[in-house]
């Protein structure tokens, strides 16, 4: 995994980063690796939270900056299948990002949450509580 397991909480923060961002790899082997190491888990646990986290908020507000245009022209994404997936993001709101820990899906997700402007806040508190969630979950299994 790029060498990250080597950089020890370094490379757990930035795997967790990049995993949350467009990467396509999951932080999940990562951060098991790092709990069976021997690395505190409270700390495995902060620091893989922290970098999923950064990750996931770096990739919303990636999508706040996108335009319906670009996807129209670019993608070719019609209007109708924009504003479909509008009233699904208005209908659920910021507590989609409690879902963000979700591999590939949590990443559309988040993108589209900063797409379709959601209020940054609440969608980056409901992020950090999901991607805590999913750490907490996998450290209880491993330990």
């Amino acid at each position: 995994m790029f060498g990250l397991e080597n950089l020890g909480l370094l490379g757990l923060f930035l795997g967790c980063f990049l995993a949350a961002t467009i990467m396509p790899f999951s932080s999940d082997a990562l951060y098991i690796a790092a709990l069976v190491a021997g690395i505190n888990p409270v700390v495995t646990l902060v620091v893989g939270t922290l970098g999923n986290w950064a990750g996931g908020v770096t990739t919303y507000y990636i999508g706040r900056i996108g335009r319906w245009e670009w996807l129209e022209k670019w993608f070719k994404v019609k209007r109708e299948t924009l504003e479909k997936q509008k009233r699904y993001v208005d209908r659920y709101g910021v507590w989609l990002a409690l879902l963000s820990w979700i591999p590939i899906i949590g990443d559309a997700l988040v993108i589209a949450l900063g797409f379709y402007k959601c209020p940054p806040f609440w969608t980056i508190i409901l992020m950090l509580v999901g991607k805590f969630g999913r750490f907490a979950v996998w450290t209880w299994l491993v330990i």
